[in-house]
């Protein structure tokens, strides 16, 4: 039997060499997502994006100028989501952040 339940997905977009201090930002949110409890969260690498400042990252064959773009997704409940985005406020080389509805399907055979 198929259950489904309504969530929130929060889109973290940035690039790989983004940093906060000696950390990669993607980790740094990892890590956030895990302590605050949220639900869970993935990180995709992209091969190629750009942004409002036009620079295009990419992901390069031999690894030389390697940039490519990465979005981190998160899902759980809207007010758990919208309570994470304040903690992002102090992370520099975050670019566009969404939130969007999404209908979470379970097959209710979860341990």
């Amino acid at each position: 039997m198929l259950m489904s339940q309504d969530a929130m997905l929060l889109r973290v977009y940035s690039d790989e060499a983004a940093m906060h201090g000696d950390d990669e930002v993607a980790e740094v949110i990892l890590a956030r997502a895990k302590r605050t409890g949220l639900a869970g969260a993935t990180v995709l690498k992209g091969r190629a994006g750009f942004a409002s400042g036009s620079i295009v990252h990419r992901h390069h064959s031999l690894g030389i100028g390697d940039n490519p773009p990465i979005v981190i997704e998160l899902v759980d409940a809207e007010e758990n989501l919208r309570a994470f985005v304040s903690l992002l406020g102090d992370l520099r080389g975050i670019g566009l952040v969404t939130l969007e509805k999404v209908e979470v399907v379970t097959a209710g055979l979860q341990n």
